[in-house]
């Protein structure tokens, strides 16, 4: 969504945050942030609250050390994770949520030759993706900078997957933004993520699909659960290498003293995605 003056109401969430947890220790009141984001208290506490289900300090929380330290002690291992969220078995979490396929090791020489990527740019809860999507699933899923050009993020998108052939379509890529982005998907409405990487990143990639939402879990979490416990800094390198934002929740990792970290995408859109997923499950 998009205000009059072109600019979008999640641009202004993550002006927001990044200005209160900038300025903290103050505890800057609502009328304080909402200047800061030249809008009216009362405009701003209702786009915030519609974004995210809860009120700017409430969310804010979400995203202290303490809190987050709390949130790992509680999640000790994935697939304790899998089994709070109510799933018998570690294979039914790509069930209910999303399957992960791999490029084939010749087509991984190949560089992508032959496959047909569609593509399409969209506004999302945390601002303008491009997403790119093959017959065999969503292949890409990328989010643009406020100030960014969008034809580096479609330059990306084609020097990952540089033999492929590209064809934007807007209405078939727009059929996915709504299921991707909910926090209700059934079994009847899977999600088919389609991945180019080295044995060891789709080993990683798959780890992170069995985070649940509203929840995180440390570097070293994601280690153990690939049976490379010695290999965090691999780990963190297939983490940041992961070419589907969001469906695969890399944002999810986060440092074992509480910080959140660096993400590909911005360290500031990392914190609106984990405080927006711990609000609609009210962590």
């Amino acid at each position: 969504m998009t205000n009059a003056d072109g600019q979008s109401n999640y641009s202004r969430i993550e002006k927001a945050i990044q200005y209160l947890e900038e300025n903290f220790k103050q505890q800057p009141d609502l009328d304080a942030v909402a200047e800061k984001v030249h809008l009216s208290p009362f405009h701003f506490q209702r786009i915030f609250s519609e974004w995210a289900g809860i009120s700017p300090k409430r969310f804010l929380q979400f995203l202290t050390v303490d809190f987050l330290k709390t949130k790992l002690s509680e999640s000790k291992n994935i697939v304790e994770l899998a089994d709070a969220a109510g799933l018998s078995s570690q294979s039914r979490v790509y069930d209910l949520f999303t399957t992960l396929e791999a490029v084939t090791p010749q087509e991984y020489k190949q560089h992508g030759a032959g496959i047909r990527i569609n593509y399409g740019f969209h506004e999302t809860p945390f601002g303008l993706c491009l997403l790119g999507v093959t017959e065999r699933g969503i292949c890409w899923l990328s989010f643009l900078q406020a100030d960014g050009d969008p034809r580096n993020e479609l330059d990306s998108m084609k020097h990952h997957w540089n033999n492929s052939v590209f064809y934007q379509d807007q209405p078939l890529t727009a059929s996915f933004i709504d299921q991707i982005f909910s926090n209700q998907r059934t079994a009847t409405k899977k999600l088919h993520a389609f991945v180019k990487g080295t044995n060891f990143q789709v080993k990683v990639w798959e780890a992170l699909l069995r985070i649940p939402m509203g929840n995180v879990v440390t570097y070293q979490d994601i280690a153990a659960q690939v049976n490379s416990p010695k290999a965090v800094q691999a780990v963190g390198s297939a983490v940041g290498a992961n070419h589907i934002a969001f469906l695969i929740p890399c944002h999810r990792v986060i440092r074992k003293d509480g910080i959140l970290g660096e993400y590909r995408w911005s360290a500031t859109r990392k914190k609106g995605i984990i405080g927006w997923e711990m609000a609609k499950f009210k962590a």
